[in-house]
């Protein structure tokens, strides 16, 4: 068995961390600066999708991210906290599965705030937005994934807060559950999937019943 965890809204919330390192790029770059709930709302997709959807002109976008980055490298295990149960949703999952993180944030700043929180060990693989050409709601990063932890997709569950988790898992032909802890609401997550749990925990234990 694999479960691959999506990370915001599913494992960790480091929306602080995230709002605060928007506010600051547009502080610097000098533009008007959006509404907390219009970063939200797009909070999952990669920095640049972010920030072209937030109105920023492409020659411009990568600019914006280089200093968002510059930023949450700074503050991001200062302003970043597990949600709840997340420690024992992966406690729980480990018993019986092999697990893996795939993320649209950095790679490199997703492990490291693991290792803050002290759960990397737990995890196989962890494939960030630097791992793939295809960011989700592509299959790339949770064919990666599989492919490095050589398991099997008919034995592959995909947890996840958002459309784009559970999108990327139905292109990649495997299973998934979509949880209330993040940025989607239980409408949005019902166009992709009838599966949904409260949190990470109450997803584990649904795939635990049928291991």
């Amino acid at each position: 068995m694999t479960i691959l965890f999506d990370l915001d809204g599913t494992l960790i919330d480091s929306t602080e961390a995230i709002l605060e390192s928007f506010h600051n790029s547009f502080d610097l770059h000098k533009h008007p600066h959006p509404k907390d709930e219009e970063i939200k709302a797009l909070i999952g997709h990669p920095l640049d999708v972010m920030y072209a959807e937030l109105g920023i002109e492409e020659a411009k976008v990568w600019d914006f991210v280089h200093t968002y980055k510059e930023h949450y490298r700074e503050i991001s295990t200062q302003k970043t906290v597990l949600l709840p149960e997340a420690i024992e949703a992966v406690e729980e999952a480990k018993k019986f599965a092999r697990l893996g993180i795939v993320t649209t944030k950095t790679g490199k700043y997703s492990r490291v705030l693991m290792e803050h929180f002290g759960l990397m060990h737990h995890f196989d693989v962890l494939i960030g937005r630097e791992d793939v050409q295809n960011p989700k709601p592509h299959a790339e990063p949770i064919d990666r994934a599989i492919a490095q932890m050589q398991g099997v997709k008919e034995k592959c569950w995909m947890i996840g807060d958002t459309r784009l988790d559970i999108a990327s898992a139905n292109n990649a032909g495997i299973k998934s559950i979509g949880v209330l802890s993040g940025y989607d609401n239980l409408e949005q997550l019902q166009t992709l999937t009838n599966i949904i749990e409260n949190n990470a925990l109450q997803a584990v234990k649904y795939i635990a019943k049928l291991a």
